[in-house]
């Protein structure tokens, strides 16, 4: 098996693994449209876009993919690692890659006091961050004991200095983009459906948690599968914008107005699905200039397809049906009006 290291400008293949999600499918599009020949690995079968070829693989099982890349390919992308033995998996694959691109996640950042965003439970125990944080600040421990944990045993099996294969770990942080099973503007979307007079946003609204567009995703990828290298990147939008900042760009797409109320601190009301109390924003400054990259889209752009997805997959469905990894990571209680406007009688100044 010749080894797919080097790109030819007339034919370069891509492998999408997990092309399915919210990543891959936009993963997809970016490659094809730079002139790549992909396949689609996904554990179904699925409908894929023009000039994408599905396989059926199940990642788990190391045979079955050693098998759906005997044909080589020039890049790996898998979007579905989370654990060090899948890390190993993709470095197993020299010869039939050329190199590899891994999606993790901005949550393997520690703060100075080794403090971290899985186990944090509040305003006392949670990181404070530098105003941007870059990609060589502090790290989680790895071990097996946290998804945060599980993800820096990967990175420093992939970026190990005797892997073959050259890998370009990704760093997205909340992702926005059709197709999301856990979409977080949902929690602004059915309140404007539903026609929700009020809305209530703890940390008076200023919560920063950065987003990753995932056509922003895409183009990185894309960008790294055409200079491969062997680093960890940020992977975020232009700016992080607010909680209150991402309300209102929402509500404006659905034309709709609720008065707002912004409450200081974190009362046990308005905890939406980016509320944090202190900021957590990335420094994009590395992946510009080792790739060159510039953002796609800003994230109130990349609201218009988003919201109409959710609107879309809402119609005539209780939302619990239609969202229920939602669901099991925010409660019922993220849409208790009930206890809003008993909150809202309680507090409004005559």
């Amino acid at each position: 098996m010749r080894r797919r290291g080097r790109l030819s400008t007339m034919e370069k293949s891509a492998f999408v693994l997990g092309a399915s999600g919210q990543v891959g499918r936009a993963v997809m599009s970016a490659l094809v449209r730079d002139g790549w020949q992909v396949r689609a690995g996904s554990r179904s079968v699925h409908e894929w876009p023009e000039g994408v070829e599905g396989v059926l693989v199940d990642r788990e099982i190391d045979a079955i993919l050693v098998t759906a890349l005997a044909h080589g390919a020039d890049v790996l992308v898998d979007c579905v690692a989370y654990t060090d033995t899948h890390a190993r998996q993709v470095l197993a694959c020299e010869g039939l890659t050329g190199s590899a691109i891994v999606l993790f996640s901005v949550s393997v950042y520690a703060d100075s006091s080794g403090r971290t965003l899985d186990e944090a439970q509040g305003c006392d125990d949670f990181p404070e961050f530098p105003p941007a944080v870059p990609e060589s600040h502090t790290r989680v421990r790895p071990s097996d004991r946290t998804y945060s944990t599980r993800k820096v045993a990967m990175e420093d099996v992939l970026l190990s200095a005797g892997a073959a294969v050259p890998v370009t770990v990704l760093r997205p942080s909340a992702i926005i983009g059709p197709g999301s099973i856990h979409p977080r503007e949902l929690w602004f979307v059915k309140r404007a459906l539903d026609h929700r007079p009020v809305q209530l946003l703890n940390w008076s609204g200023q919560s920063q948690f950065h987003t990753s567009s995932t056509v922003n995703i895409a183009e990185l990828v894309r960008l790294a599968a055409n200079r491969p290298l062997r680093c960890a990147l940020n992977a975020v939008d232009p700016k992080a914008p607010t909680t209150a900042q991402i309300g209102f760009a929402i509500n404006d797409i659905l034309d709709h107005h609720p008065e707002t109320f912004a409450i200081p601190g974190s009362p046990g009301m308005g905890e939406t699905p980016w509320s944090v109390p202190k900021p957590f924003v990335m420094d994009m400054s590395l992946a510009t200039r080792s790739l060159g990259y510039e953002p796609v889209m800003d994230y109130s752009e990349a609201l218009n397809d988003t919201v109409g997805w959710i609107a879309s997959a809402l119609h005539g469905r209780d939302w619990k049906e239609a969202f229920p990894t939602f669901l099991r990571a925010n409660g019922t209680e993220s849409f208790d009006y009930e206890a809003e406007d008993a909150w809202v009688r309680r507090h409004r100044v005559p």
